[in-house]
């Protein structure tokens, strides 16, 4: 026979297991991401790398955006084969380069790669030799420009620049696009000057 304090012990975990379980569903809820703009003055350039199938072909894509949400300039490319990270760092790099062309000197990085992140922003160390590259090469050109911050976003607010990356799968040769982006990503960046909010599911 059970004692009271027992079958007290028993109707409290009863009475909390759903608790838990609404706690548990509540972090796990889908969480709301969207592009945020610059600031006036700033340039914003969010960059991604894609690569695909067992031979890990890569391409980068990136697109540059000033405080009005308005499209300044898309790039993409075919990078050939090659990891995830350095198609990451490849997209930065290139990024950083037409930043120098057309004389932006405040500008937000922006990336969905959390690694790519720390290694610029925590100096995380590299291992690989390309990767070692093109780290020193960003790590050049960043203090030539007046101001530089670098943040992470989740893919669901990067949506534009994963879009041009994935274009670059299929391009030959290198392209830029200034002022007009191509249809599915002109669609993209109205979402994101609206505010639209994209969820993503933990």
């Amino acid at each position: 026979m059970l004692s009271f304090t027992n079958i007290s012990r028993c109707q409290i975990r009863i009475l909390q297991s759903p608790v838990r379980s609404f706690i548990r569903n509540l972090h796990r809820g889908p969480i709301p991401v969207s592009w945020k703009r610059p600031q006036i003055g700033w340039t914003k350039l969010n960059f991604d790398g894609s690569c695909k199938g067992t031979a890990g072909k890569a391409s980068i894509g990136g697109v540059f955006r000033n405080h009005e949400a308005e499209f300044l300039l898309g790039y993409a490319e075919s990078i050939g084969g090659t990891t995830s990270t350095i198609a990451e760092l490849a997209a930065l790099r290139r990024g950083l380069e037409l930043v120098l062309e057309n004389g932006w000197s405040n500008v937000w990085l922006e990336g969905d790669s959390k690694s790519l992140v720390d290694i610029i922003v925590k100096r995380k160390q590299v291992r690989c030799k390309e990767a070692q590259r093109q780290v020193s090469h960003i790590n050049l050109i960043m203090p030539e420009l007046q101001n530089c911050i670098v943040t992470h976003v989740f893919r669901e607010g990067n949506r534009a620049a994963d879009k041009l990356a994935r274009i670059g799968h299929q391009l030959q040769k290198p392209k830029i696009w200034r002022h007009i982006p191509p249809d599915d990503i002109l669609r993209i960046v109205h979402e994101d000057a609206k505010g639209k909010i994209v969820f993503r599911r933990r």
